[in-house]
């Protein structure tokens, strides 16, 4: 059927008469643009869309890393290899050191733990928040590089 402009009670005529309905596709158009369709399966086929959009949609899932500010290398490497593993898989990282008591006078040795970290994973992530103490834990997150 061929796109034209028509009066409201003339196109509610012709969709009676096909027994279907008149379905206001764009109201902000000038004139307005309306469709004569089955409204149920126009409903149904808008639903369909909507859900292929939302499976298509990327979830964000959020991994976290502990560490104590002093943490030996064999520990880190340990971590470094897990935060590896969860960035090809496209989670973002979160890696936190935990000052627990009097370790917080170490607040450096922390920041240095966590700058060490995200050099090392330079190759799988980019860093979105550098490390910032919030209480008595330091935190960094990393986000997985688009893969080209």
């Amino acid at each position: 059927m061929e796109p034209k402009v028509m009066n409201l009670i003339d196109a509610l005529k012709m969709a009676e008469s096909m027994s279907l309905d008149l379905v206001e596709i764009a109201p902000n158009a000038e004139p307005p643009v309306c469709k004569i369709v089955d409204y149920s399966k126009f409903k149904y086929e808008q639903k369909k869309k909507q859900k292929e959009i939302k499976a298509k949609a990327q979830k964000a899932v959020l991994k976290e890393i502990r560490f104590g500010p002093n943490t030996d290398d064999h520990d880190f490497d340990f971590k470094l290899k897990h935060a590896q593993n969860f960035l090809k898989e496209g989670s973002k990282v979160k890696a936190y050191v935990q000052f627990q008591g009097r370790a917080i006078v170490y607040k450096e040795r922390g920041e240095l733990l966590l700058l060490k970290f995200a050099q090392a994973l330079e190759d799988y992530a980019k860093v979105e928040q550098m490390p910032l103490l919030e209480g008595k834990r330091m935190m960094l997150m990393l986000v997985p590089k688009a893969k080209k």
